[in-house]
């Protein structure tokens, strides 16, 4: 997995309004460097409660974040003081044991959490761990929730880049537009760069460069609709295996030209 030739360390974090296809995005992006040998350590966290990217990438996770979350929390609740202490030592070994290998990335799930209320504490626990794993890796892409309620809870503290993808909607841009914002205005989260990616575009390009004039968001790319994507999302087949279309090349232009482009220098 290791690419002796791959520069400093990158933390690209993807995010946008629900529906927009950044799970699709995050996993071409990964397939991208991976083909080309440019991701070095690869770890892809899927921050989305809906873990949608290991089904995209055709892995399959037993234990996740969220789940190590539960077990803080029930043990904080009832177990005893050695319990307690137990489970603080263990916490290392527990974000391993959710983090799913393969044999040329590593993949670390969020999930779903029950327990309601709030745990600064305990996110703020499970948040340093992912971020002292993140330091093992050369490479780590994040697939954000949906909207801006993760940026809003500061779940991701520090990134390269912030990729915001949209669609070809109102709705989309106006997210857009908001988390552009949040990031600027109320330092969610802080970012070197920050970029537009227009997904599944058909036709005219010109009013959506114009929004993104208006709203002072560089474009990164546009992702054409593409009839093979949208096959292998329907169907469930590991994109993977998905052979060259326009999508894939647009999103290696972006990868070469924008995310990585030091890498391809």
């Amino acid at each position: 997995m290791t690419d002796s030739t791959t520069p400093s360390r990158r933390l690209v974090a993807i995010c946008g309004k629900g529906g927009t296809g950044k799970t699709m995005f995050t996993a071409l992006i990964a397939k991208v460097l991976l083909e080309t040998k440019k991701a070095g350590r690869l770890l892809l966290i899927d921050a989305d409660p809906a873990m949608n990217l290991p089904n995209v990438l055709g892995v399959e996770v037993s234990r996740t974040m969220g789940g190590i979350r539960e077990d803080i929390i029930r043990t904080a609740r009832s177990g005893t003081q050695g319990d307690k202490r137990q489970l603080a030592g263990a916490l290392d070994y527990m974000t391993l044991e959710a983090l799913c290998e393969t044999e040329d990335l590593a993949l670390l799930a969020m999930g779903r959490t029950e327990t309601l209320g709030c745990f600064c504490p305990v996110n703020d626990v499970l948040r340093g761990a992912i971020e002292t794993l993140s330091k093992s890796f050369d490479t780590t892409i994040i697939d954000g929730e949906a909207g801006l309620e993760q940026l809003n809870r500061q779940v991701m503290r520090g990134i390269d880049t912030l990729v915001i993808v949209s669609d070809a909607t109102s709705r989309g841009l106006r997210t857009a537009a908001m988390i552009k914002g949040m990031v600027e205005n109320e330092r969610v989260v802080k970012c070197q760069k920050m970029g537009l990616v227009f997904n599944r575009v058909a036709g005219s390009r010109d009013l959506l460069q114009q929004f993104a004039d208006d709203t002072g968001l560089p474009v990164l790319g546009y992702i054409p609709h593409d009839d093979s994507i949208a096959y292998y999302d329907l169907v469930g087949k590991p994109i993977r295996d998905l052979p060259d279309c326009p999508g894939l090349e647009a999103v290696r232009a972006i990868v070469r030209d924008h995310l990585f482009a030091d890498r391809f220098s």
